[in-house]
């Protein structure tokens, strides 16, 4: 009997550098760069728009004098309808779940791009609270495949599944400041790229976003819409840590991963049932955000906008103006900002990124009204713990945190470290949040079309 004849050796990442395809697949991954990086920034852009026009233009434009206490709610129900309209008779599932956390999953099959962009966009600019990260990654990489199957029908999975990596790169670094390193940060955390072969994937990721970078400050220039960057500027001045700030880093660490597990285990136990009754139990959610936003607005006095959206665009004003709240209208705000995020991971399509650092500032700024805690401090240790928890990505989350508060990052980054590796492993010790038990929405196979796996 003939023995079986050993494996190949493995591929040396040496070797692939100098295939010359892999030349190929980098010259592609630049060029794709441009119209990936215009792509993302006029997907934001037109994003802030509709926000504007929905929730400022249009109410003056119909006789209101501001808007009216009401007027979220039927935006969000409409929202729920449109996302739901999109999951239901379009290709693929909209996208990934978010309540499943922050985990790329491969290619995305151009078909399915529609779907992702429409309930996306209805899910963004109509207050939902859910952030613009993952369909960007998503967009970009449906791109990708898509610009290999027009070069070459009959591509290597692995060049396509390069080339949409690299488009991911580039279209998430017009998100985080024009940053390609930040946005190769995340996706590698993210997908786990490791080993020898972790520079193969990256060069061209990191060549894609660096291109779309200079396209990106290009067009912010050439068009004058202004950038999309998360750095908070006039932030008050922190120095030197003290033994106190390290202790508050312990206990905002535990705090966020109570929190953010409840977010996790709330979503995940409304999933299944939003599953089986998408068209009727998505819109009644989107009520349940506006209800909760009428709730906050009505107690606090505050606008109902701090409760909707993702929070990376009022993050600025609510740490330069944190002397301005009290600290009831901060936990109310913690409190219906948290059941919102729940809701909107549930039934709709977006991020899940900047909502909990969100949450985590508003608790930080909270807990800086007790002894021995410096405003700024809390929120950077609250923004760290929260977005470790949710993503489940500690050195993302501190990076992250170093980018919002770049003005103190030096300063702060010890104790944001404490904070994020307590929340982080606290979090794990209670155990992974299980599964949701959905009816699976699968992707329907279109003839052509399939490239490669969609990714949820």
């Amino acid at each position: 009997m003939s023995s079986a004849s050993p494996p190949p050796p493995p591929t040396s990442p040496i070797e692939v550098l100098k295939d010359r395809g892999y030349l190929a697949v980098l010259l592609i991954g630049a060029v794709l760069g441009v119209p990936v990086a215009c792509a993302a920034y006029f997907f934001l852009k037109l994003v802030a728009e509709a926000q504007q026009f929905f929730f400022t233009d249009l109410p003056s434009d119909v006789g209101f004098h501001g808007e009216p206490i009401w007027w979220p709610v039927p935006l969000l129900v409409l929202s729920g309808v449109l996302v739901a309209l999109t999951i239901r008779h379009l290709p693929g599932t909209a996208g990934h779940e978010p309540s499943e956390g922050f985990k790329p999953a491969g290619p995305v099959r151009p078909i399915d791009l529609p779907g992702i962009t429409i309930a996306s966009f209805a899910t963004l600019s109509l207050g939902v609270v859910l952030g613009p990260e993952a369909p960007l990654i998503a967009i970009g990489s449906g791109l990708g495949v898509l610009a290999m199957y027009l070069l070459k029908k009959d591509a290597p999975k692995q060049a396509v599944a390069i080339i949409a990596a690299a488009a991911s790169f580039a279209a998430i670094s017009t998100l985080i400041g024009g940053s390609p390193l930040a946005g190769a940060f995340l996706l590698m955390e993210a997908s786990g790229i490791g080993g020898g072969m972790m520079g193969v994937v990256l060069i061209p990721g990191l060549l894609a976003a660096g291109i779309g970078s200079l396209i990106f400050l290009g067009l912010d220039s050439l068009t004058g819409f202004g950038s999309f960057s998360l750095s908070i500027p006039d932030i008050p001045t922190f120095t030197t840590p003290t033994v106190a700030e390290f202790l508050w880093a312990i206990g905002i660490g535990l705090a966020a991963a109570v929190v953010g597990r409840g977010i996790k285990r709330l979503a995940l136990a409304l999933q299944p049932a939003v599953a089986r009754r998408r068209m009727v139990l998505t819109p009644l959610l989107g009520l349940a955000i506006g209800a909760l936003a009428i709730v906050f607005a009505e107690v606090s006095g505050k606008s109902s906008s701090e409760v909707l959206f993702s929070g990376q665009s009022a993050l600025p004003s609510l740490i330069q103006n944190a002397a301005d709240w009290a600290v009831g209208a901060l936990v109310l705000l913690a409190l219906c900002k948290s059941l919102a995020y729940a809701a909107s991971l549930s039934a709709f399509r977006g991020g899940p990124t900047f909502p909990g650092m969100f949450i985590g500032a508003v608790g930080g700024i909270a807990l800086s009204h007790l002894p021995g805690l410096p405003m700024i401090a809390g929120a950077a240790m609250g923004i760290g713990a929260m977005t470790a928890v949710m993503l489940e990505l500690p050195l993302t989350s501190v990076l992250f945190t170093a980018i919002f508060l770049s003005a103190d990052a030096i300063a702060l980054t010890p104790l944001v470290i404490v904070a994020v590796v307590v929340a982080y492993v606290a979090s794990a010790r209670v155990g992974p949040v299980a599964s949701s038990s959905r009816p699976t929405e699968t992707a329907t196979e279109q003839p052509g079309h399939g490239l490669a796996p969609a990714t949820r």
